[in-house]
């Protein structure tokens, strides 16, 4: 299975069941990221909101998609939606592996969802704040799951990302086993090592 970020909280799964995006962004609704032109089996959206909801951006092929999906309802803010609405998390699997997108998650996790979620080979979690979790509660959320590979998203990097979200490094700060990769994908097979998998945003 190849993990593709494509910047922002929008990420390529590349599977053997096949190939589905997560979270495409508006064109200009997220600083210094390019527009997407992707293409896929199929597209989810964790929310509406322009920098997750555009499906538009990517093209479907037409063909089945055999990954397995799980839902879980939440929230993107701490008081059940009042401020920024619903929020969809979603599992997916395949390859004998599972791997979840949190979405703009903004609130703690239930007993119920924590047990759904846990056993991952890799979570894409966001962790910088402001619309979501940041860092500490992302680090809360990630000693929760206790998944093998963590793969932060939803931050300020140096050229890009919303001024009022903090950077990845204030996550990481929090964690142990960073890896930086020079590219935007991470190749997860179920030998993959325990790591915060850092990808690089190409545009």
């Amino acid at each position: 299975m190849k993990l593709i970020w494509n910047g922002h909280s929008c990420f390529t799964l590349a599977t053997e069941a096949g190939t589905l995006v997560i979270d495409p962004y508006e064109d200009g609704s997220v600083p210094g990221l390019s527009p997407l032109h992707l293409e896929a089996d199929a597209v989810y959206c964790s929310h509406e909101h322009r920098d997750h909801g555009n499906r538009a951006a990517v093209a479907l092929s037409g063909k089945p998609c055999a990954v397995e999906v799980e839902e879980l309802a939440t929230w993107h803010d701490e008081v059940q939606g009042a401020k920024r609405g619903p929020n969809t998390m979603r599992i997916f699997s395949a390859e004998g592996l599972r791997v979840a997108h949190l979405g703009d998650l903004g609130c703690g996790l239930t007993p119920e969802q924590a047990e759904a979620l846990s056993g991952l080979d890799a979570l894409l979690i966001p962790v910088g704040g402001f619309y979501t979790i940041d860092a500490g509660q992302a680090k809360a959320v990630v000693d929760q799951l206790k998944p093998r590979v963590v793969v932060p998203m939803h931050y300020r990097g140096k050229d890009f990302g919303y001024e009022v979200i903090g950077p990845v490094e204030d996550f990481l700060a929090l964690q142990s086993g960073v890896v930086r990769y020079e590219g935007n994908v991470l190749e997860l097979t179920q030998d993959t090592p325990a790591q915060t998998a850092v990808l690089s945003y190409l545009g």
